[in-house]
């Protein structure tokens, strides 16, 4: 009985390897790619203001309050980020950091041409986004499943077979940015005061470069 059990468990043993092996021959693996662009429409900017006592800076820090709400920019998206004290500096001893969000409402020219003063220590673009990116990159992702099976289909058509089930998805990023430098921007840079350029610059959303998705999906089908 032992040696009838032995070679029932053997049998069956092969088998199952036997049939791993058929589903081995019998797939077809492919990778489908999708890519979109996507307008930013909002802007994450990082700005330093500076005085040399505490009673200017209150008062630039009114100041900056003032243009950035003048410009379209709501209290709410005006964010406190830090506070120095230098007191080794003769002038600007004190200077306090901030973080501002732009819609596509805003005026960014005007932001720029108002905030181009001497109490202005910098000024810097921290991200640059589309406020629905995770709707986006879902889609491009469905996309790129989507040209998966297109593939896998015309392939084993060709061959005239069909394509089975899903075995294996597998997905692969390839490059997706959420940050972009707009073009008006390149090559520049913010320092003590911000320098405006010798021609007029467009700093509008209509001179940034468009956010891009790229996504790879790597499946393997049955073939039947």
């Amino acid at each position: 009985m032992k040696l009838k059990h032995f070679l029932l468990i053997g049998i069956l043993t092969l088998g199952s390897f036997v049939d791993a092996q058929e589903v081995k021959k019998n797939a077809i693996e492919v990778t489908g790619v999708a890519e979109m662009e996507v307008e930013p429409d909002e802007i994450i900017f990082s700005i330093g203001i500076k005085a040399d006592n505490k009673n200017d800076l209150a008062d630039n820090e009114k100041k900056l309050f003032d243009i950035l709400k003048n410009a379209g920019v709501k209290n709410e998206d005006i964010k406190f980020k830090a506070m120095y004290q230098n007191i080794y500096s003769k002038t600007a001893k004190f200077s306090k950091n901030y973080q501002f969000k732009a819609g596509t409402k805003s005026n960014l020219s005007k932001i720029f041409e108002d905030l181009n003063q001497k109490w202005v220590s910098s000024l810097n673009i921290a991200e640059v986004k589309n406020t629905k990116i995770a709707d986006f990159k879902k889609t491009v992702k469905i996309n790129a499943l989507k040209a998966a099976k297109e593939k896998a289909d015309y392939l084993l058509e060709s061959m005239g077979k069909k394509t089975g089930n899903a075995l294996e998805i597998v997905e692969i990023e390839d490059y997706t940015s959420d940050v972009i430098m707009p073009a008006a921007y390149k090559g520049r840079s913010y320092g003590v005061q911000v320098e405006m350029a010798d021609a007029p610059v467009d700093y509008s959303f209509d001179n940034i470069e468009n956010i891009k998705l790229k996504y790879s999906i790597k499946t393997k089908y049955e073939i039947l």
